[in-house]
Parts: structure tokens; C-alpha cells; sequence
């Protein structure tokens, strides 16, 4: 049976939760197109099911940043998902900022073993810093899911070089993270 992966595309097209801007690009758009890429990589393997939380450029989800967090967890595990991989992209004051990293809710966990292969699979497709991988319970979408659940930063949309390696090839991190995501199933 194949194993259901739930891509959870960081933020809504617009307000409630848009998520951050850099470099005159905004998250949610870099994350929904490496969202396509991923789900497009999974659904060429009959061992993965996939189903995205912005499945069009203008699926937008709840009312607030509560619901919308609400509803992206409430439709993987309605949908039963095996596993939930929510894809943000990083921002910081300091613009040389730079690299992957991802959260869990604990460790030892599926969810670090997975953010830990694809934080891997993303630094090894992209050349950019391997930062690892860190613990955020207090993260809702990791608290709340009811399967493994990792979230991934896959760059900073506030450096330069992140941002435009981000928006000129997500398929550069799809592929980074269908690797990790290869690696973990081994």
C-alpha cells in the first residue's frame, strides 16, 4: 500500500496568514511552486500517494492564522496522511543568514528521522549550508498532526542567493527533498 505524503504549503496567497517577504518575493509563492514540483515527484513513484494543502495559486485556507494552521492539519488527518511535511522558507534580520534546516516535535521521532534525511537531500541538491535539524514543540502544525510531521525551511527568503535560488529553481528543492524523502524509505 502506498504510503501517503501530505505537502503542506507554507502560507496562504494573501492575508490571513501570507507568510514572509525578501528580496521582492513572498513565501507563500516560492513555497506553493516547490509544492507542485514534490507532489508531481511523488506521484511518479506508485509507492507514494500525495495530497496538497494548496492544490491552485489561489487556494487560500481559513479565516485567521489559527484557522488556516487548522485546516491544513484537519485535512491530513482526515485523509489519514502517513506522514505531514509543511515547507516554509526562512527569514532573518542579518540578510548573510543562509542554509536548510527543519523542526520536529521531539527526538528521537519519525519526524526528526524524515527532517533530518530531507534537510540532507535539500543541502546536497542546492549546495546551500546544512544548519540540521531542531526540536519546536510548540509549533502547531507539528503538535497537532496526527502522523510524523517535519517542517522545513528550505532557504532564506531575506538572503539574496537563497531567494533567488528558491524562485529560479524549485525544482531544485523538490528534487532535494524527494531525495530526503527517498533516503528515509530507504
Amino acid at each position: 500500500m502506498a504510503t501517503k505524503i501530505y505537502v503542506d504549503q507554507g502560507h496562504n496567497p494573501e492575508n490571513p496568514n501570507a507568510g514572509a517577504e525578501g528580496n521582492g518575493l513572498r513565501e507563500q509563492d516560492i513555497t506553493y511552486r516547490v509544492g507542485i514540483e514534490l507532489a508531481e515527484l511523488l506521484r511518479g513513484n506508485p509507492d507514494f500517494e500525495v495530497r496538497l494543502s494548496r492544490p491552485t495559486p489561489t487556494t487560500g485556507l481559513g479565516s485567521s492564522n489559527t484557522t488556516s494552521l487548522q485546516a491544513r492539519v484537519n485535512d491530513a488527518n482526515a485523509w489519514g496522511a502517513d506522514y505531514f511535511i509543511s515547507l516554509h522558507t526562512n527569514a532573518s534580520s542579518i540578510p548573510s543568514a543562509t542554509g536548510v534546516e527543519a523542526f520536529a516535535y521531539s527526538r528521537p521521532s519519525r519526524g526528526f528521522s524524515l527532517g533530518e534525511d530531507i534537510v540532507e537531500g535539500i543541502s546536497n541538491a542546492t549546495g546551500l549550508q546544512n544548519r540540521g535539524m531542531k526540536v519546536r514543540p510548540g509549533l502547531y502544525v507539528l503538535r497537532n498532526t496526527a502522523m510524523p510531521a517535519v517542517l522545513v525551511e528550505m532557504g532564506f527568503i531575506t538572503n539574496p542567493e537563497d531567494a533567488a535560488l528558491m524562485n529560479n529553481n524549485p525544482a531544485l528543492f523538490a528534487r532535494g527533498i524527494y531525495n530526503g524523502i527517498l533516503e528515509y524509505f530507504g
